[in-house]
């Protein structure tokens, strides 16, 4: 399940990244050998360290952590570090001097060890002395696990949770179910916890297809550990265990970096070597043809629900209803270079702007018109999962042949069940094959394209 975060929570770990990589680089200037200095050195440190933490967890920690898995994932960093260090200097420069890069490793993982815990510590007091940074919940259930979470929140502001109410679902389960959802809706609640104990299969199903329709994390409190037998995350609250029903391989900060790097690039590389000399011809053929701008622009939902502005090379005339009706085939409103930019996606292209501004990811699912989002949310199962990661100018569903218009209530359904199976398993090769595919689909022509 997606790790929500509060307002200034998200930079905190990149933050941490480029601190801890500064103090690296500063102390191997100061404490290594002159012979060392050169850009190969540094290129193998910065790699180095963050390619351990990627490993160990460094990074991962969490409001929930205890401190003790902090120290385990520093020693691990410092160790593997230190045989790193060892084996470069040996094998490059036949470095012999052990103390040097003895004392350059242990200072340089000391001076982060202590920034790392005293971010920790600030931020646990910042919760409590400012309420900064809290997650509202409920939990939902009646037992000795929800009592000893409810302790657990309450007991424990510095963690940053704030319990706002407990439904017992003792007296008239179903109608407190009810009340349950419309009290997290109103009363704008971040998380949910429910007791599996008190609740039946068709109850759960319940509370996944809720939270999943309006963007809210849910979490289960296992009757026991035999539960572990499924593919669920599990976690530890002190010593409480907690059951999250999703594992969103994007909420990891290390995956985040590693896409928006191959966004940036990749947009870059379309922006310089084909849209700088492409959007000149086709403004001139796009004018000739009808009055209006170039470019097209329409709000859509993102990342979160949020809207943003989708650029498209124009390919219709200049109509009203453009934001409310769907291209079907032969529509009257597209203009003949309208029609070619459509049937090769060259009217896509502007997009990488968008994934340039952070808007947009070059893959993931596609956005759809803010009417559409607000129909289809209330109409298919699932569709507001798709929000949980940024809209892509091509995803997988578009590479199985559901792009374009949505003719029937199958064609969003699979393209549902397709961006829900992209972001439970994204990798950078899965995005590679997908933009290899779009490529070769754009080449080869598709029926939707139009």
């Amino acid at each position: 399940m997606r790790k929500k975060t509060g307002r200034y929570s998200g930079y905190i770990r990149p933050f941490s990244y480029i601190l801890d990589l500064t103090v690296i680089i500063i102390l191997s200037v100061k404490l290594i050998p002159e012979n060392l200095h050169n850009l190969s050195f540094y290129f193998f440190l910065l790699i180095a360290w963050v390619s351990i933490a990627y490993n160990t967890g460094f990074y991962e920690v969490y409001r929930y952590t205890k401190v003790i898995e902090i120290f385990g994932k520093i020693i691990k960093q410092y160790f593997i570090f230190i045989v790193l260090n060892f084996a470069y200097v040996g094998y490059f420069s036949k470095f012999s001097d052990a103390q040097v890069i003895l004392q350059f490793v242990s200072y340089s993982v000391l001076i982060i060890s202590f920034t790392k815990l005293f971010i920790y510590y600030f931020l646990r007091k910042f919760r409590v002395v400012f309420g900064g940074n809290f997650r509202r919940v409920v939990i939902v259930g009646d037992g000795k696990s929800v009592e000893q979470l409810s302790n657990f929140f309450n007991e424990n502001p510095d963690y940053g949770y704030k319990l706002i109410h407990v439904f017992d679902l003792v007296d008239n389960k179903k109608a407190q179910i009810e009340t349950c959802m419309d009290f997290v809706m109103e009363q704008k609640i971040d998380e949910i916890y429910c007791s599996l104990s008190d609740l039946t299969n068709t109850d759960i199903n319940k509370f996944i297809d809720f939270t999943d329709n309006n963007l809210k994390i849910l979490k289960f409190l296992p009757d026991n550990k035999e539960v572990l037998s499924r593919n669920l995350i599990f976690d530890y609250y002190d010593y409480i265990p907690v059951i999250s029903l999703r594992n969103i391989p994007l909420d990891e900060t290390a995956n985040k970096i590693i896409k928006r790097l191959f966004d940036i690039v990749f947009s870059l590389i379309i922006i310089v070597g084909l849209l700088s000399w492409l959007t000149p011809i086709l403004a001139i053929l796009i004018r000739l043809e009808s009055r209006g701008s170039i470019f097209f622009k329409q709000k859509r939902n993102g990342l979160n629900y949020r809207e943003f502005e989708c650029y498209k090379f124009r390919s219709m005339t200049l109509n009203d209803i453009a934001d409310l009706y769907q291209v079907s085939k032969n529509d009257p409103r597209i203009t003949k270079i309208g029609r070619f930019i459509r049937k090769t996606s060259i009217d896509e292209l502007p997009q990488f702007f968008n994934v340039f501004l952070g808007d947009m990811s070059v893959v993931g699912p596609r956005p759809h018109m803010v009417s559409h989002t607000e129909m289809y949310a209330r109409k298919i199962d699932k569709f507001m999962v798709r929000h949980f990661i940024k809209p892509g100018i091509t995803g997988l569903a578009q590479t199985k042949g559901f792009r374009g218009e949505v003719e029937t209530d199958k064609d969003i359904i699979y393209r549902v069940k397709y961006d829900i199976f992209y972001l439970e398993n994204w990798s950078l090769l899965l995005d590679i094959k997908i933009v290899f595919l779009t490529i070769y689909n754009a080449i080869k022509g598709e029926d939707k394209a139009y």
